[in-house]
C-alpha cells in the first residue's frame, strides 16, 4: 500500500502538468513580458563596428518601443508556424515607416539589412501592404496589385517587384491613436486585418514558418500588445 501511494503521488504532478498544457493550447500568449526584451534579440548592422551604439529597441511603460534609428530589426528567438498574431501599435509623434515580419529566417538577406520574410507593412498610409523579402506570396489581380505590372519579375529578390498593394486604404486610425492589426498565418496563407477590416490575403507563400520581427526604420513606434495564438490542432 505504501509503495502504491508513493507511485500515485509521483503521477499527480505529471498529470497536473499535462492538464495545464492541454488547457493552454490554443490560448493567447504575450510575446512581451511587460518588463524587458527577453525572448527577443536585435540585429542592428550599424552596431557591428560600434558595440556601444544605443539600441534601437527598448521596453518602457509596459510597451515595446522601436526608436526608429539606427535601422534594424528586433527578432524573436523562437520560430512559429500556424498562428494568429494580434498587434496593437501607434506612431506617437510623426507618421513614418515600420512593419511586422513573419516567417523570418536568414538575417540581412536583402540590402544587407532585411531578413528573408514576408513583411506586413505599417508605413503610414500604406498599412497592410505586403513586401516580399527573399520570399514570395501570391494574391489575386497580380498585375494590378504588384505595381510594376505583368512585365516585371515577381519575387522577393533585389530588382523584383516586391511590393503587393493592400486591398483598401483608409483603415488606419488618426496619428497618435492605436491601431489593431491581426495577422493570421495558416500554412502557406497570410491573412491581415487592420482595425477589423480585411486588408490583405495571400496564398502559396514560399515559406510557412520562421521568426517574427519588428522594424526600426526611421520613426518611433509603440507596441502595447503582441499576442500570439497557436492554430495547431
Amino acid at each position: 500500500m505504501k509503495i502504491f501511494l508513493l507511485a500515485l503521488a509521483a503521477l499527480v504532478p505529471s498529470a497536473a502538468f499535462a492538464d495545464h498544457h492541454k488547457k493552454g493550447k490554443g490560448q493567447p500568449i504575450s510575446l512581451f513580458n511587460g518588463k524587458d526584451l527577453s525572448g527577443w534579440h536585435a540585429d542592428i548592422p550599424a552596431a557591428d563596428n560600434k558595440p556601444d551604439l544605443k539600441s534601437s529597441f527598448v521596453a518602457r511603460k509596459g510597451m515595446v518601443v522601436s526608436l526608429g534609428s539606427p535601422n534594424g530589426h528586433l527578432i524573436t528567438d523562437k520560430k512559429y508556424s500556424n498562428f494568429k498574431l494580434a498587434v496593437e501599435y501607434r506612431f506617437p509623434g510623426k507618421p513614418g515607416n515600420c512593419g511586422v515580419l513573419v516567417h523570418a529566417s536568414t538575417p540581412r538577406a536583402l540590402y544587407e539589412m532585411f531578413p528573408a520574410s514576408i513583411e506586413v507593412q505599417m508605413n503610414s498610409g500604406h498599412a497592410g501592404d505586403f513586401w516580399c523579402i527573399h520570399e514570395n506570396i501570391v494574391v489575386p489581380d497580380m498585375e494590378k496589385r504588384r505595381p510594376r505590372g505583368k512585365n516585371q519579375k515577381w519575387g522577393g529578390k533585389r530588382g523584383d517587384s516586391r511590393r503587393i498593394l493592400n486591398l483598401t486604404d483608409g483603415t488606419e486610425k488618426p496619428l497618435g491613436e492605436w491601431n489593431k492589426m491581426l495577422i493570421e498565418c495558416r500554412g502557406k496563407e497570410v491573412i491581415v486585418h487592420l482595425n477589423g477590416v480585411l486588408v490583405n490575403h495571400g496564398k502559396e507563400c514560399s515559406v510557412s514558418e520562421g521568426q517574427i520581427a519588428i522594424q526600426a526604420e526611421g520613426a518611433v513606434v509603440e507596441f502595447r500588445k503582441m499576442e500570439l495564438t497557436s492554430l495547431e490542432k
